[in-house]
């Protein structure tokens, strides 16, 4: 049976022209101290490099208080970045939460939100050398906290067949490793990702999500600061820099480098680790205290 076009209700313009809320507005979420952290930056010591190949992924650990450099190294290329608590796994990245508490591309001053129950910063971004993109005229900006990853999942249901190095199964591999396991028996850890370095937006007609070529250059990079102990993986999307395809060998890919930087000893005295979120989890189903 064909389906009827709908007839708008009369009020249909009114009912449009409501105005919008900001649902989490600024000034209402905590934020670090970056007055802190900026000092900190400064006299700070590499301790580790690592190099993420193209089409592929590592996992790397990162330490509470210690600082991590995503950087271009050779070409414009994407990547796909997620977050652990490194002792207890199911502390992972939330990238719905922090994009509802931020926006849905990150710079510096945000931080990247971990999980219920826990809801807490697993990282703050203290620097972002493609700070100066803003938004473009397509509405598209940097790093994404929108997109999911790229998996064989998807590429299968699209007709597209296996593809072995989509950013699931790298990041799967790299946790694997990480963890001496195989990737089938921890990809259910695998998550949303932050799309480091990754220019994206929603077409303003069909609101589609979009990609198109990184603005990221050799010597740029995403700065985070570890809030709590980070066991972290980056996959080096099949896409290259996303701006025609992704989940494909024919883009151009490069590699990532990964650096681990030290504060100078004393650099953050006073400063505490975020604790997990306060709520008592009754969810009606316990009497609250003061209730």
């Amino acid at each position: 049976m064909s389906q009827q076009p709908l007839t708008p209700p009369a009020d249909a313009g009114a009912r449009r022209a409501r105005r919008p809320v900001v649902v989490y507005p600024n000034g209402t979420l905590p934020g670090a101290d970056m007055a802190l952290l900026g000092a900190a930056r400064l006299g700070m010591t590499l301790v580790e490099a690592l190099e993420v190949p193209p089409r592929d992924a590592r996992a790397f650990r990162v330490p509470a208080g210690h600082f991590a450099r995503i950087v271009s190294i050779e070409g414009p290329q994407v990547g796909d970045l997620n977050l652990w608590n490194v002792h207890d796994l199911s502390e992972r990245f939330f990238s719905g939460k922090t994009r509802a508490l931020h926006a849905t591309h990150v710079g510096t001053g945000d931080r990247l939100w971990s999980t219920l129950p826990w809801l807490r910063p697993m990282a703050t971004i203290t620097h972002d050398t493609l700070g100066w993109y803003g938004f473009d005229d397509d509405g598209a900006g940097v790093h994404d906290v929108i997109g999911t990853r790229c998996d064989p999942y998807t590429h299968r249901l699209l007709g597209g067949g296996d593809y072995h190095q989509c950013c699931h199964s790298n990041l799967a591999r790299a946790l694997g490793q990480a963890l001496g396991r195989k990737a089938a028996e921890v990809e259910h850890h695998v998550h949303d990702v932050l799309n480091v370095f990754m220019c994206t937006g929603f077409t303003r007609d069909t609101h589609q999500y979009f990609m198109k070529a990184s603005p990221v250059r050799p010597g740029d990079y995403l700065e985070l600061f570890a809030e709590i102990d980070l066991l972290a993986a980056l996959s080096a999307c099949p896409g290259g820099d996303c701006g025609e395809t992704h989940s494909s060998d024919r883009a151009a890919c490069h590699p990532l480098r990964v650096e681990i930087w030290r504060p100078a000893p004393g650099a953050l005295d006073g400063w505490r680790g975020p604790e997990r979120n306060p709520y008592g989890r009754g969810h009606g189903e316990t009497p609250q205290a003061g209730g």
